[in-house]
């Protein structure tokens, strides 16, 4: 399946062959969900911008429009299974669709990985080349319509701008001159592209040329708007005169035409682009890393340390997505908090405890690192508070956060750290930090079993998601609703199972791109076999299930599930802790599990001893994503199995 809509708005099955969309609304509700790049749009949004004056029927209406198009985009769905492409989330709808299936989508995170690497030139070009006209072409000229088709034609001149300006400086280009000619002719007041076309006649051996091209865009800007000609357009004619073009190959690190990096705005940018997701979270933690890296160079203690701690990107999963990245800018924070000294700004200080505390995810720490990990957290909170400083305290909570994973049994203790940072936010408009409350509140409650107060956390994270541009959010909250579904499927008249595994698969293939592989790899399996366990099943078996960091804790059940009992008994007895993060009390409820089902004494009442604390909570529901059920079952059957004989 692939949906584009840079030209008129189509979908095409995946042999090439076009879907059938229906009518001129049909494709509207479908580009205003392309749009919205993954996010929930509410009913009420939708309605809002499909009619000036809505009529009664107008809710109605939209949702036969909606079974429509996903007839028209899953006609092989079985009757009653959940739609994957289109799906319901909260109070609205929500494309699921990877981003590379989306023209628009691929299209600007292409642009975005050419910012950031050259060699990305050549996809650049093809996707320019793809474009079949003005985007959402059919779509009336609602205002969101208008606002979309700005933001991507403004993109689409950046773009050809990058790949030309990326193709000089590579020392290519010649054969630009009339593509550039006839996009000056369009665009007469970027001046960037004046810069271009003078370059590439320079380069084709036309200096003369070159020259006049820059004196004319001296004339227009002065005649017609009384400017004067920006200083890249005047070095560049002085460099002519001179014969001191920059050679080929001097390439500079841009983020559009005519933007040059510097430490601070590449670390600024990448705060930006993580909250996207996808490529650009990952390019963000690269670039930030970078940035840490050229500002060490410098020797200056404080630019470093305004540098790494100006990275304050809220962080709800406690298992690192790059752990070597992580461990890196841990490192670079403590060499500067150690120049600094105990003496040293107490901001400065604080956001560099901070920044120790939310990098130094408890998944991957040893126990002396934990306790490094979690004193920098109680440093970084006590200073913000003397401070006074409410986003700093908010960066400072999110660490405490994140290091409150010490023990299972935690989740009320996070539900007060959520409360505050969701108070502190709401007060102080900082939105990324509120909807970091949201979901460590919804993940608190989530823990508890209260599902009516997690969902309302839930709507309203994706209520503020819409409103701060935040897609990742979504996904998290759509892996939540499968879990709700997977708690209900075990009560009478409830969904079934096979209704919450079709919701954990399309959240699994929301999960695929957003960047977060500490987050995505071993989830789904995960989930599965916690819903083969509300259902008193084996665990699945199949051969393409990825476990990721959880085979080792899965691995009992699954060759018990495959009746290779001595074989599980190997693996039991090889079990290590597990690792302290979201969902240690599932890892706990798995080994107890396995224990049981061996008669394996000892290793129950280990497992017993561990989640005794947690004992009120749901295993592996602390995350907000998953379930296996109260901790309360497992417990007591370890704790039976520890007393026999």
């Amino acid at each position: 399946m692939r949906i584009d809509v840079l030209g008129a708005v189509r979908a095409l099955r995946d042999d090439g062959g076009p879907v059938d969309l229906g009518g001129p609304r049909h494709r509207e509700v479908l580009a205003r969900l392309v749009a919205a790049e993954g996010r929930l749009v509410t009913t009420d949004s939708l309605v809002d911008d499909l009619w000036t004056d809505p009529p009664v029927r107008a809710v109605g209406a939209l949702r036969t429009f909606v079974a429509a198009l996903r007839r028209a985009l899953e006609p092989e769905r079985p009757p009653r299974s959940p739609p994957r492409v289109i799906v319901t989330e909260g109070p609205g709808y929500a494309l699921r669709l990877p981003r590379e299936d989306v023209d628009v989508h691929r299209f600007q995170d292409t642009l975005a990985r050419a910012r950031r690497d050259p060699a990305a030139v050549g996809d650049l070009g093809t996707e320019l080349a793809a474009w079949r006209g003005p985007a959402y072409a059919d779509v009336p000229d609602a205002a969101w319509a208008q606002r979309e088709r700005t933001r991507i034609e403004e993109l689409r001149l950046e773009g050809v701008e990058l790949r030309a300006r990326i193709l000089l400086d590579s020392g290519e280009g010649a054969d630009l001159v009339a593509e550039l000619g006839a996009h000056v002719d369009r665009h007469p007041w970027r001046e960037p592209s004046w810069e271009l076309l003078a370059r590439a006649l320079y380069r084709a051996g036309r200096q003369a040329d070159a020259l006049a091209t820059l004196r004319r865009a001296r004339a227009m800007l002065v005649d017609r708007l009384g400017l004067d000609p920006g200083g890249d357009l005047r070095r560049l004619e002085t460099d002519i005169l001179n014969g001191a073009v920059p050679p080929e190959g001097a390439r500079t690190a841009w983020t559009g035409p005519g933007v040059r990096l510097g430490p601070r705005t590449t670390v600024d940018l990448a705060r930006t682009l993580a909250l996207a997701g996808g490529d650009a979270l990952v390019g963000s933690r690269r670039d930030r890393l970078a940035a840490v890296r050229a500002a060490e160079r410098t020797g200056d203690l404080s630019l470093t340390a305004r540098i790494i701690g100006a990275y304050d990107v809220p962080a709800v999963w406690s298992r690192a997505d790059d752990p070597e990245q992580s461990r890196a800018v841990v490192a670079a924070a403590e060499r500067t908090l150690a120049g600094l000294g105990p003496d040293g700004p107490v901001d400065l200080r604080a956001r560099l405890l901070a920044t120790i505390a939310v990098e130094s995810r408890s998944a991957d720490l040893s126990g002396t690192e934990l306790g490094r990990a979690q004193q920098a957290a109680r440093q970084a909170e006590a200073l913000a508070r003397d401070l006074a400083d409410p986003a700093l305290l908010a960066f400072a909570l999110n660490g405490v956060f994140l290091q409150s994973f010490g023990r299972p049994g935690l989740a009320a203790t996070r539900d007060r750290t959520g409360a505050e940072l969701l108070d502190l936010a709401t007060r102080h408009g900082l939105q990324n930090f509120a909807v970091l409350g949201r979901l460590v509140r919804l993940q608190s409650a989530s823990a508890l079993g209260d599902l009516d107060a997690a969902t309302a956390h839930a709507d309203a994270a994706d209520l503020l998601a819409a409103t701060t541009e935040a897609p990742l959010v979504p996904v998290l909250t759509g892996w939540f609703r499968a879990r709700v579904t997977a708690a209900r499927s075990t009560g009478p008249g409830g969904p079934t199972a096979a209704a919450a595994a079709a919701q954990y698969r399309a959240a699994e293939d929301a999960l695929r791109t957003a960047g977060m592989p500490g987050l995505h790899r071993g989830l789904f399996p995960l989930a599965l076999l916690g819903l083969r366990l509300l259902h008193d099943r084996p665990a699945p078996t199949g051969p393409n299930l990825d476990w990721g960091p959880y085979r080792p804790w899965t691995r009992p059940l699954v060759l018990l599930a495959q009746d290779r009992g001595e074989q599980a008994r190997t693996a039991l007895a090889a079990l290590p802790e597990p690792p302290r993060d979201h969902l240690q009390e599932a890892m706990w409820c798995l080994t107890a599990r396995a224990a049981v089902r061996l008669g394996e004494r000892a290793v129950a009442a280990r497992a017993g001893a561990a989640l005794r604390e947690a004992r009120a909570e749901h295993a592996g529901a602390g995350s907000g994503m998953l379930t296996l059920g109260p901790v309360a079952r497992y417990l007591a059957e370890a704790e039976a199995c520890a007393r026999a004989g």
